[in-house]
């Protein structure tokens, strides 16, 4: 059998925990239009675009981080993410809460103060496993409610793309590719 050697997308030596902007994308496994489509150069949601949209929008209830720009595709996702000075998270859902099948809105009322936090990957992914995993819970759960069609294993292709943002000319040209994606 072959084996494939991962490699890091990751900037070396970067501690991703520091303040800053950060462009993101994920893809849906195998590129699965999950999320809706494009009509005229525009995107359309369906129930599971609605879902995802509205839970990245609760993102900063969860982590000290500022929501810029994004779009959601067909099947994939952008974002500019800026986390500033001192962020700490509060840690993704805890496997307990998954198992007695907590949602998001109830995870909304828990009390997080001594929620541990993961800084050896930094706070960008730390947000990007919240992110994976909510959209991930309640998809699973309009799946057996009939709204959304299943899906093999995962929804979300197992790791992310993300580019530093360096300077202010470079985060207006980020935004304005995001702007444009749906009619590229």
């Amino acid at each position: 059998m072959k084996k494939y050697n991962r490699h890091s997308i990751r900037l070396k030596g970067y501690d991703y925990s520091k303040a800053g902007a950060y462009f993101i994308t994920i893809c849906t496994k195998n590129r699965e239009n999950l999320f809706g489509k494009i009509e005229n150069g525009k995107m359309i949601f369906n129930d599971a675009g609605k879902m995802v949209d509205r839970i990245y929008n609760e993102l900063e209830n969860y982590h000290e981080i500022t929501i810029d720009k994004y779009i959601i595709m067909p099947d994939h996702f952008h974002g500019i993410i800026e986390i500033p000075v001192g962020a700490e998270s509060i840690s993704a859902q805890s496997d307990e809460s998954i198992i007695n099948n907590k949602s998001w809105a109830d995870m909304e009322s828990a009390n997080h103060t001594n929620a541990p936090t993961n800084h050896t990957n930094g706070e960008l992914a730390n947000v990007i496993q919240t992110f994976k995993r909510y959209t991930t819970i309640e998809y699973i759960k309009m799946v057996k409610k009939h709204i959304l069609p299943p899906f093999n294993k995962r929804i979300w292709q197992r790791n992310y793309w993300e580019h530093i943002i360096r300077n202010n000319d470079e985060l207006i040209n980020i935004r304005e590719y995001i702007r444009n994606n749906p009619g590229n």
